[in-house]
């Protein structure tokens, strides 16, 4: 028996609604309008943002702070391509994020014609999959295998680009092609002889090292990993994607490591003997010079991505599978021997070493103005931020600031820090925190951003207005890309500064012009006041935090091993 007839437009809207989508953040254009006519009748919100790009970030950081797959829609040619930072940016972090597009009509395909690209060959680098829809039939199944596609195994990013004749095609519902995903069956069981072998290494090491990644947000293994780190007692840092893995102020949680990282993480690594590597593709902001790296240690190496096992560095003992499924059972090997939690002199010297560092830095009295008047610092600002917002999701733009807030501001374990880490994407923060805020309305949404990041897309202010949604955003206003003047600084004894701005931007009044409210804050004072009125209100608050010019943020030495780091300026 026929079902009865349908469009290509209402048979894609009924699939995005048969996933559970709730909101849908793009543009409209021409070659999308039918996705747009179909959408008036659903119960799905749409979010009108104010560039392409804008739609992409809003979708990843509404992915980023669920575990949903965040949807954007664009139409053909210009609209298409600028979602390609956005996918790049999701397809580097391991988020699931699914780009639909409209394509001029299949007859006009290869004839350049207006607003025609071809965009899936130009997103085969920087997505997981990608789908040109060939046939009207095709489309409702292609959306069910885009969402498992954007879910499993490996999170990425997906783009399916339907061209306008199929949107606008009818066709009978009885007519849809399953479509079956040959060759695509991913790991999720790690192999009982690796996890028995890890646990023995585990077992026998004397200076052991946890490193968390990503890959355990991404997986929403924190339970699991909460266990695992409880029940061996074995230090931890993570990389910087890996920040809210793990309750940042556990005794065991020595920090973030690498190039931006703590001198006591860095020592960990650089010291172990064992290193077990929890979902992270050892990227070179972690590593350094991967000649150096790890040279006293074996490594274990738990992902569910068997391509980055021993891509950069290479693995002891792989274990390929879902974080979820392993360690549980590695936690059951290793409780079988006595020892447990551990104990001995070098973990005791590290967690010591955390511990009065981490006092230190808990009320920030160093960077405290003598006078309320007095210009305030990143860090204060931060301190004071944590104050008044002490359980937010906390979004952070690219820069300088990012690695201050990385070190500096404590999140609890879960999904409450998003950052662009692999792409390091400028201008991600702003609709990245919009994305999260609509996703999580009972919860604080914190932006920490620089005036350069915040530039990129400030257009996204008058979204954020439209759709009601809460959020503060504190931008670090230098007058710097701070750091660019970091790297020119380090490596061209600054002979040519291309960092400053020269002209003032009133941030608060682009703010208030595009429907938010917005501040400026030049002091101590000022700053105490804003952030206890931020932190009660709704709707979108900006506070154009003033600084003067700041010391860099330290260990970053481009080149330098770990071992180099550990010697730099105290963290």
């Amino acid at each position: 028996m026929k079902k009865g007839k349908t469009t290509g437009a209402r048979a894609l809207v009924k699939a995005l609604e048969k996933e559970g989508v709730e909101i849908i953040f793009g543009y409209p254009g021409g070659a999308n309008l039918p996705i747009y006519e179909a959408l008036g009748r659903s119960q799905i919100r749409h979010i009108l943002a104010r560039h392409e790009q804008g739609a992409a970030h809003m979708a990843d950081g509404y992915a980023r702070a669920t575990g949903k797959v965040g949807v954007c829609l664009a139409t053909s040619g210009p609209g298409a391509t600028n979602l390609v930072t956005g996918l790049a940016t999701a397809y580097m972090d391991s988020s699931s994020v699914l780009a639909i597009t409209g394509q001029v009509p299949r007859s006009m395909i290869g004839n350049d014609a207006f607003q025609e690209v071809d965009i899936t060959g130009i997103t085969i680098p920087i997505t997981k999959h990608n789908y040109l829809v060939q046939e009207e039939s095709a489309l409702a199944p292609t959306l069910e295998e885009a969402f498992y596609l954007a879910q499993s195994g490996r999170r990425g990013s997906v783009l399916v680009d339907i061209p306008k004749d199929i949107l606008l095609a009818e066709y009978y519902e009885s007519e849809e092609i399953k479509n079956s995903l040959e060759g695509y069956s991913p790991t999720t069981k790690g192999h009982p002889g690796q996890i028995k072998r890890a646990a023995a290494l585990i077992t026998a090491s004397e200076k052991p090292v946890i490193l968390a990644g990503g890959g355990i947000i991404s997986s929403d293994s924190f339970k699991v990993f909460d266990d695992f780190i409880q029940n061996t007692g074995i230090p931890t840092v993570h990389t910087l994607m890996g920040k809210g893995a793990f309750d940042n102020l556990h005794p065991l949680n020595l920090g973030l490591f690498g190039y931006h990282g703590k001198k006591t993480a860095n020592r960990a690594v650089t010291e172990a003997d064992l290193i077990i590597a929890v979902g992270t593709r050892f990227g070179d902001r972690s590593t350094g010079p991967l000649a150096s790296f790890g040279k006293t240690a074996r490594i274990i190496h738990i992902d569910i991505d068997p391509a980055e096992i021993s891509k950069n560095v290479p693995a002891y003992l792989p274990i390929v599978g879902d974080i979820t499924d392993i360690l549980p059972r590695l936690i059951e090997q290793v409780s079988k021997s006595k020892g447990f939690p551990k104990k001995n002199p070098w973990i005791g010297r590290l967690l010591a070493e955390s511990e009065e560092k981490r006092s230190k830095a808990k009320d920030f009295s160093f960077d405290i103005p003598e006078i309320p008047e007095a210009p305030v610092t990143t860090r204060y600002i931060l301190s004071r931020a944590k104050h008044f917002f002490p359980d937010p999701i906390l979004v952070t733009d690219v820069g300088r600031h990012q690695i201050y807030a990385a070190q500096d501001f404590p999140v609890k374990g879960g999904r409450n820090f998003v950052s662009s880490g692999g792409l390091g994407t400028m201008g991600f923060g702003l609709p990245a925190a919009i994305g999260a805020a609509l996703a999580c309305p009972s919860r604080r949404v914190l932006l920490i951003s620089g005036d350069g990041s915040f530039l990129m897309n400030c257009q996204e202010l008058a979204s954020a207005a439209e759709t009601g949604v809460s959020l503060t955003a504190l931008i670090i206003h230098d007058k710097r890309l701070g750091m660019i003047k970091q790297l020119q600084d380090d490596f061209y004894k600054n002979r040519f500064d291309i960092s400053r701005f020269e002209k003032d931007i009133r941030f608060d009044r682009l703010a208030e012009s595009l429907g938010c409210r917005g501040v400026r804050v030049s002091s101590a004072r000022e700053l105490e006041k804003e952030l206890s009125a931020a932190s009660g209100s709704q709707g979108v608050t900006v506070l154009d935090c003033m600084v003067g010019e700041e010391s860099n943020v330290y260990p970053m030495v481009v080149g330098s091993t770990l071992m180099d780091l550990i010697e730099g300026d105290d963290q």
